[in-house]
This record gives structure tokens, sequence and C-alpha cells, in this order.
């Protein structure tokens, strides 16, 4: 029996596991090359999508070496080192030395229907104006029409039916229709075409979703659990938490960090005041040279030590705060959880600012293991499995006996599958009209039927689809 003739042919360069291949070839793709550098990403690919994509972008595509394939389009999550803003250079050249500028190479030969690249959001912001502008030339002299202005996408901003998932991940995607010889003085080429906007934009993600929907203990491992010393932090913000809010009759915690070391330096300031009131601490000097916004936090801290300082004090006497169980990193909380009644009912990331606390709705970005998320109401990380379904993998895929530290990683840096789809459905939506002058490419992926919307833990597809 002969197989179904693919709709179109794709490139997936930086692949990491596959979060492009999985988007793609649901739109009925094929992918015709594939390389990823790491070795460990390169082995779940392989596992998963029946190609081993270990290699190095720079061998295969460079001004004397093109080992990539005619394709129609070109996927890429590339890292983006910065470009030289010196000499009067521009475009390809002085993307040179660039791993973009082995990107733009392939592009130049081979000269694919569509070019999708995916990157931090930080490339659109201002700090990197000068690399934006590079890529956008690039393009654009290459025969491309793109949008100079840039979309910003993350998954927990798309509803369950669209493949949607409750991981906030910022991500920028620059998007291109190569121009048909035939569409060359199209009148409608002179207006700067529309930035993507995505599906669901009533949808309110801080209502909408609940973590617990994505959540199982079949796939949980020794790995994921609390260390003693973890459980002691989190219990001592815990009542922290509670104590404060009895304090505060009712009202929640403050926006900003609370540093408790800042704490002690209106302790110090009191003690030595001489004529101070007693027991009513005195606000320090502040240095005038640090910056303003540590300026401004340490005087919210003061003030709020200042408010609370009975309470406090017996606080962190009780939990040992100033002794070697709690590390500097681990006297500082973000609350970013609004109403949440106790600590152990958020989501919390360890992360060298502090212990920081969000409501149990959605999770932040996925990132090293050192920060993987952890689920208050489950006393527990995260598994590398409901990481995946984070990314839109399905249950299916295969990670073999891998380290899950590896997994971490891997989903760490992977682009999620219902971001890509919806991306690229929106971009062949947008240029429609000008996809005509290539074939049915744009037909078939503006009919496709949406393939990843979330499936509960036991397999079952639950029932949201998409409209329109």
């Amino acid at each position: 029996m002969s197989q179904t003739a693919p709709k179109f042919r794709f490139v997936d360069l930086f692949a990491g596991i596959g979060g492009f291949h999985a988007a793609l070839k649901s739109y009925g793709g094929e992918c015709v090359y594939a390389v990823e550098i790491d070795k460990e990403a390169a082995q779940t690919y392989a596992r998963n999508w029946g190609h081993n994509p270990y290699g190095d972008i720079t061998a295969d595509a460079n001004d004397d070496v093109m080992n990539v394939p005619e394709h129609d389009i070109l996927c890429a999550g590339f890292p983006c080192q910065p470009f030289s803003k010196s000499g009067a250079q521009h475009g390809m050249e002085e993307a040179r030395g660039t791993l973009f500028w082995n990107i733009a190479r392939i592009i130049q030969v081979r000269k694919p229907k569509i070019v999708m690249l995916e990157n931090v959001r930080n490339l659109a912001g201002p700090r990197h104006i000068h690399e934006w502008q590079i890529i956008i030339e690039t393009l654009r002299d290459e025969g491309y029409r793109v949008a100079e202005k840039s979309a910003v996408f993350s998954p927990h901003l798309l509803p369950p039916e669209y493949g949607g998932r409750p991981q906030a991940r910022e991500r920028v995607f620059i998007t291109a229709t190569l121009i048909p010889e035939s569409f060359e003085t199209d009148p409608r080429l002179e207006f700067e075409p529309d930035p993507l906007t995505l599906p669901g934009t009533d949808w309110d993600p801080r209502e909408g979703w609940d973590i617990e929907d994505f959540l199982d203990d079949a796939h949980n491992i020794p790995g994921c659990n609390l260390t003693e010393a973890e459980r002691l932090w989190i219990d001592a913000w815990d009542e922290f938490v509670q104590v404060m809010w009895e304090e505060r009759e009712g009202r929640r915690l403050p926006g900003f960090p609370l540093w408790a070391d800042s704490w002690l330096d209106v302790r110090d300031a009191w003690k030595r005041d001489k004529s101070r009131v007693p027991d009513e601490p005195r606000i320090p000097t502040i240095d005038p040279t640090l910056p303003s916004w540590k300026r401004s936090h340490l005087i919210k801290n003061y003030e709020f030590f200042g408010a609370h300082h009975r309470v406090i004090r017996a606080w962190a006497e009780k939990w040992g705060l100033y002794t070697d169980s709690f590390p500097a990193s681990r006297r500082k909380l973000e609350w970013q959880a609004q109403e949440t009644p106790r600590l152990w009912d958020t989501v919390m990331h360890f992360r060298p600012s502090g212990i920081r606390a969000k409501a149990p709705t959605y999770l932040p970005a996925l990132v090293a293991i050192t920060q993987t998320s952890i689920v208050g109401p489950r006393e527990r990380r995260v598994s590398p499995r409901e990481t995946a379904r984070l990314q839109g993998l399905p249950d299916t895929f295969d990670f073999g006996g891998q380290r899950p530290a590896a997994t971490y990683k891997q989903m760490g840096n992977g682009v999620n599958v219902g971001v890509v789809w919806n991306v690229l459905r929106e971009h062949v939506r947008r240029d429609a009209w000008l996809l005509k002058g290539h074939g049915a490419i744009g037909e078939s992926i503006r009919e496709a039927v949406l393939d990843v919307a979330p499936r509960s833990p036991d397999g079952i597809l639950k029932e949201h689809q998409p409209t329109g």
C-alpha cells in the first residue's frame, strides 16, 4: 500500500527534541533534514521521529558546502549571538560568524517558501534592536515579505481548544513568505504586513487554567521529591504567609520582593539610635549610589518591617531564619500568588533571587532542573512527563532511559507545539494571497485539523475543538 504523499517538505534547524517537527508533521509535512548539536537531544529526536539530527549546522551550510536539501518550509529556533555594530556592513555580511548567518545561507541557496524563526523574547527588545533589524533586512534582501513589528506568543495565552498549555513561555516568532516572481509588482507589497495575532484573545489564563488538569503522580520519580531543607524553607515561609494574613487583617502580601536580610538593617539602626522611641524601629540611611530599583525595594522592606516588626521578629527567631539552615536566597520571598491563602497552595520556584510563589493556575517557563517548578498541593516538583505535556507533547513521547536532568533541560530549551501550530496557521492565513503563487502549500495548511488539543492523563482527547 502506498503512503500518502507529503503536503510539503520542511527542515528543522537547531531541532532540539522536535517541537517544530511535531507541529509540522501534524500538518502533513515531511522532514527532509534536521540538525541538532546536543547529543542527548538528538537521541531523543531520533527515538521519536526516526531521523538522527546529530550534527553541526556550520559544517552543513556555509560558503563551500550546502548539505541542506530543497524544502518548502524552514524552521529554526536558533541561538542569537550578538552581531557586530562596527563598520558599514549590512545583512548577511554583518551576520557572518553567527549561527543566523548559516540560516541565511540556506535561505539564499534554497529559497524556501516559508521561513519560521523562533527566539527568546529579548531578541525583540530594545537591547537587541540592531540584531533584529539585521534579521529583518536579510530576509527582505533575499526576497521575503516579513513584518518588522515583533510577534510574541506564549502557550498560556492560547485556549486549550487551540492547543494552549498552562505555561507562561513568551517567545518571539519571525515568519516570512518568499515573494513569487509573478507577484513582484503587486501593489499590496508596498504595505507593511500586519504582525501575527493568535486566536483566543478573550481567553483569561488566570481564570481558565488549572495546573492540576495536567498533573498525575503516575509519572512521579524520586528526583521530583523535596529535600528536608526545602521543606523547612517552605514550611517557614508558609507560616509567615498565614501569620501576615492575620496581622494585616486579610490583606495579601505586598507585590515587592521581601528581603529578610534587609530587616536586619532596620534592627541594627534601631539599636544604634540612642534617642529612639522604645520598640519603634528606625528606617536606616540608604546608600544613594545604589540603583533606583534597589533603593525602592529597600525602602519598602524597611517600612514593611517597621509596621510588623514584633510578629516578624518572633517568626524569624522560631524558624532560625538567620542561621546556616537558610541560605541568603532562601531568606527572600517574591509573592505573586494574589489571594492564595498558603504557600503550600502555590506553585513555587527556587530562584537565586528568592522563593517565587504564583497562583496554581499556570506555571512559569520551564527552565533548568535547579529551578523546576514545585507544585505546592502535590508537595513535589513537576515530573519530566508533566513538563512534556506542558510543551504540547503526548504521553507517548519517548525519552528512553535518559537522566531526568536531560529531559528537564530539553523541555526547558524546547518550543511549544501548540504555539508553533498556530503561528504557522495564522501566517498562512495572513499571506494566503501571496502563497497562491506557491501552489497548494497554503491551502493544505489552512484546511488542516488541529491535532494538538490537550489530552487528559489517561490519553482521552478532551472535548475542545477550535472554530473557524
